[in-house]
């Protein structure tokens, strides 16, 4: 049976397999680039339409389905106990997208741990909530990336962390750049956003948005109910509370007017989700009249500034930023590796090798490979090479105690030629068989710095004006090209 993807409603009986991906995908995106010329046009009359018009439409709710059965959370269940891990059932999920009589079940509270030990709350909708986000999602993100921040870059489209820092080398790497850096972080963003606020400001079919921020949440058979925040864990919660914060580098540029032709505006905002960074001539300018207005922009929305996380810093000092430490040495910026990333890191690694004591040493490779890989090219595009020889080297010494308490009674001849060999160039690279492979511990160092190019800041990814240079992108950093990461 062929699917019709043309069609406003699925049928029951319909065959997931013989749906039209590669069509479903073109009608969706026909209809965001459309609303991002409405947008453009100042037409939210027409913007609303298109939106109705989309999340009603066959193409965009098989694409939702698609999305949550898919993804890494597809077996990870609500408090209906319900996933979609057949073709009947995802099927069956796209007629169950209705949105007469919609009510989102509670959210299912689960905690997962913070950098800073404490436990961060996560709210898990049913799979039905889902893919209802998913399929809004859709039709929200074309506005979110049209009239978002010129200079945010988290949980966008196209975006990453690489490109927030090399935002940053920007904006401080000349010697007339700003010398001051307003490190901002906002306290529970997602958990405070005020609901009164989403309801009036945010672009989407209101009795949805309004059932989903009510929905409460499930905790030991207790049902709490939500008067404030949306929810970590929900598909579209990235995207409100992008929404949320945009704005505030209008304000700054407005507030501090745009410098003449040939100067330097040294009040920049660069903002990656709830983490940012204001730049400033002075030390008094930002702590007297940017952190002022920055904290009378955030209580409109019910936020604050976490008071241990928002600093003032010179850059000779550096700070850290993502993962990475941006300072200037006699007057030439760095970006590094920050050495919270470099210790939880090693952290990590040790960890992995002390649990598997007596798993073998082609085991133990396996595991340590994807971090040690991963962990590279998420910096691979600052200065890192002193660094990964050095990381490279703490591994090898966890590696060589590992092996010496497996054999205490060995001499050490014995234990190098057992578990370490010659890779061409390199000397004593740790290496192991597992089922009658034998797998080679990756090396940090080996992995190529490259410059990364950011992304430009007006380019819109559901905008037809920029789908030639959003492809030549992707070609760029297709698979095999270690940078950029998305994530830290």
């Amino acid at each position: 049976m062929t699917a019709d993807i043309s069609a406003g409603a699925a049928s029951r009986n319909m065959d997931w397999q013989a749906i039209d991906w590669r069509k479903a995908n073109q009608n969706v995106r026909r209809l965001q680039a459309r609303i991002v010329k409405a947008i453009q046009e100042g037409r939210w009359g027409k913007v609303k339409t298109l939106q109705r018009l989309l999340t009603r439409s066959f193409s965009a709710k098989a694409l939702a389905v698609k999305r949550v059965t898919e993804n890494q959370g597809k077996n990870t269940a609500g408090v209906d106990g319900q996933t979609w891990n057949t073709s009947l059932k995802k099927a069956a999920a796209i007629s169950s997208l209705r949105q007469h009589g919609y009510r989102p079940q509670p959210l299912r509270r689960t905690y997962i741990p913070k950098g800073n030990g404490k436990m961060r709350p996560l709210g898990i909708p049913t799979m039905r909530d889902r893919a209802m986000q998913a399929l809004y999602l859709l039709a929200l993100e074309p506005i979110a990336e049209t009239t978002g921040d010129l200079n945010s870059y988290g949980f966008r489209t196209a975006r990453s962390t690489a490109d927030a820092i090399g935002q940053c080398f920007n904006a401080l790497n000349r010697r007339c750049s700003a010398q001051w850096i307003l490190e901002g972080d906002i306290k529970a963003c997602f958990d405070r956003i005020s609901h009164d606020w989403l309801m009036a400001n945010i672009p989407n079919e209101k009795a949805i948005l309004y059932h989903w921020l009510k929905a409460g949440y499930l905790e030991r058979h207790v049902l709490h109910p939500t008067d404030e925040g949306t929810p970590q864990g929900g598909i579209v919660s990235p995207v409100l509370a992008n929404l949320t914060l945009d704005g505030l580098e209008k304000e700054l540029h407005n507030a501090f007017s745009r410098p003449r032709k040939g100067q330097e505006n040294l009040v920049n905002l660069v903002r990656y989700a709830d983490d940012f960074i204001i730049t400033g001539r002075s030390k008094e300018l930002l702590e007297n009249e940017v952190l002022p207005l920055v904290v009378t922009f955030l209580q409109r929305r019910g936020l604050e500034l976490s008071i241990e996380k928002t600093r003032i810093t010179h850059i000779a000092d550096g700070f850290d930023f993502l993962g990475q430490n941006v300072r200037k040495y006699g007057g030439k910026l760095l970006i590094r590796p920050s050495k919270k990333s470099i210790h939880a890191f090693l952290t990590k690694v040790r960890q992995i090798i002390k649990a598997n004591a007596q798993s073998s040493a082609g085991t133990l490779v396996v595991l340590l490979n994807p971090i040690i890989r991963g962990w590279a090219n998420y910096h691979c595009h600052v200065v890192s090479k002193v660094v990964f020889n050095s990381v490279d080297h703490a591994i090898f010494k966890s590696l060589w105690r590992w092996a010496k308490r497996r054999h205490p009674n060995k001499p050490n001849r014995w234990i190098k030629d057992k578990y370490f060999q010659s890779v061409g160039s390199r000397n004593s690279v740790f290496h192991g068989k597992l089922d009658g492979k034998n797998y080679t511990l990756y090396s940090a160092a080996r992995t190529p710095i490259k410059r990364h190019v950011k992304v430009k800041s007006r380019a819109n990814p559901f905008d037809p004006q920029w789908y030639d240079y959003f492809e030549q992108r992707q070609r760029r950093y297709s698979v095999g090209k270690p940078c950029p990461s998305s994530g830290i």
